[in-house]
């Protein structure tokens, strides 16, 4: 049996970089595509995998072995870390899992699995971890020993040493009490392997964020960094950028903004040194604060009632409790716990409310996702809405009226969904335009866990490409807050 080279895997979780080659003759996998000349080795964690997946072996076909193993995996309950030991699997799993692999290796180090898709011949991670992290991100600069502690949802955190950035595995939702525990563990043992001691600790603006408060209790220099100036910071140096001007499309969910709003919709003049924002979408009210996003029908009813616009006939309304609908509107009237955001992941939950796609959601971005797939069969050749830009602010009212009026003439969602996408593509082009005819820069960088949404993301790199600027997206790092830790630690150092 031999090792040779070959082409990386890209529809497997893990890096493959050789195969195995027994007496002249390949197994193939049947999870990948033969014609690549993958086989069965590159695309199973461990020997068990292989015993339990390989059914053309002769000798294994002698042993038992299920015809159908469904989903084999670590194990967790939503929004807690995974399991690492049999006492705690067996306790607190037993409602999940139909059976059981338990052994007596200790786990030492909790890593879930990766999650990426294919794009042309690149790989797209929406979440970096088994296979992957802490795999180093090379930098464009020699870097002090930083520890960047990310954001709240989707955590990672990011050691840098020299030239070297070390993107900690997905940590998970650090409101979890568990989670925490397992993210200091997780940056006591990356510190000691990679035997960083931290002379600065980058953190989130938010001054409520969990990982804030650990920054706090470090004794060393702390360095504050605003949410989406990271995110831009981070696509920068997955790209082996320098410390130079570009323009940023930090499109997301939520983050902290310089006014205490929250900001999401944010178009930035930036460098790894400072940034300044140069557009953004129009503030709107977000009835419940964070509670919105699991019923996005509570930001489409907020969004309307701020702009105007009326929604009974709607729908989406009828299935809504008129009491609950009534109490948004006076929260949007009072200015009661509806604090304003610029959100563009927000304005896709009240268009996907809006258009009957989904009114309440059981996982972050789903009414968005939904909305998404509706929409590409109709992409190709949709029109754009009408919209205005207006001292660098745009107006959501004219696109929202829009919407409005089609599911009034029962247009198809995926029709509307495919318009909504067109004008949001329009209106980044328009300032990017309008940006580089008032500065001269000509670069684009996009991050933000919105430019995860592969239509959108695919729309505005071709039209960007066509009027003529050079277009960054993430490689190595997820778009989502998974690689914001990378952005605050190389800021922390143009900052200290």
């Amino acid at each position: 049996m031999k090792l040779m080279k070959k082409k990386p895997c890209y529809h497997r979780d893990e890096k493959p970089i050789v195969f195995i080659e027994d007496q002249g003759k390949d197994e193939y996998c049947s999870f990948c595509c033969a014609r690549h000349g993958y086989t069965l080795a590159q695309c199973c964690h461990t020997p068990l995998h292989h015993l339990l997946l390989d059914q053309a072996d002769g000798k294994l076909q002698a042993q038992y072995a299920p015809p159908v193993l469904k989903v084999m995996t670590s194990g967790n309950f939503s929004e807690e870390p995974i399991a690492i030991d049999n006492e705690d699997a067996l306790e607190r799993l037993a409602p999940l899992a139909d059976a059981f692999l338990l052994h007596d290796r200790d786990i030492h180090v909790r890593c879930d699995d990766s999650v990426a898709r294919v794009d042309g011949e690149e790989l797209v991670f929406l979440r970096r971890a088994r296979g992957y992290a802490p795999y180093p991100v090379s930098l464009p600069f020699d870097s002090r020993p930083t520890l960047a502690v990310g954001g709240e949802l989707k955590n990672t955190f990011c050691l840098t040493r020299d030239r070297y950035a070390f993107l900690s595995q997905h940590i998970g939702d650090m409101e979890n009490a568990e989670v925490y525990r397992s993210f200091e563990k997780n940056v006591e043992q990356l510190s000691h392997l990679f035997r960083v001691e931290p002379e600065i600790v980058a953190h989130d603006m938010h001054p409520g964020y969990f990982t804030t408060t650990f920054a706090e209790r470090l004794n060393v220099r702390r360095v504050p960094v605003q949410h989406h100036h990271a995110h831009i910071a981070a696509c920068m140096a997955d790209n082996k950028l320098d410390n130079r001007k570009v323009i940023g499309l930090s499109f997301d969910g939520t983050g902290y903004g310089t006014d205490g709003a929250i900001w999401g919709g944010e178009v930035l003049l930036a460098s790894y040194a400072d940034f300044e924002r140069v557009a953004h979408l129009q503030y709107l009210p977000l009835p419940g604060g964070d509670s919105a996003t699991r019923h996005p029908w509570r930001i489409a009813v907020g969004y309307a009632e701020a702009l105007g616009l009326e929604l009974n006939d709607l729908p989406f309304m009828q299935a809504l409790d008129e009491k609950a609908v009534e109490i948004v509107r006076q929260q949007v009237r009072k200015e009661l716990n509806a604090p304003r955001t610029s959100s563009m992941g927000r304005l896709f939950d009240a268009v996907a409310s809006l258009v009957g796609v989904r009114s309440d959601v059981s996982y972050e971005a789903q009414a968005a996702i939904e909305l998404e797939v509706l929409s590409k069969r109709f992409v190709n050749g949709a029109a754009s809405y009408p919209y205005q830009i207006q001292d660098g602010i745009v107006l959501l009212g004219d696109l929202l009226s829009r919407c409005d009026r089609r599911c009034k003439i029962k247009a198809a969602c995926g029709l509307i969904g495919a318009r909504f996408h067109q004008t949001l593509c329009a209106m980044a082009v328009d300032i990017c335009k309008s940006t580089r005819n008032d500065t001269g820069i000509n670069e684009v960088v996009l991050s933000g866990g919105v430019w995860q949404n592969q239509t959108l993301l695919t729309l505005a790199r071709e039209r960007l490409s066509n009027e003529n600027f050079v277009v960054y997206s993430h490689n190595q790092t997820p778009a989502n807050d998974g690689g914001l830790a990378l952005g605050q630690a190389v800021i922390a150092n143009y900052l200290s």
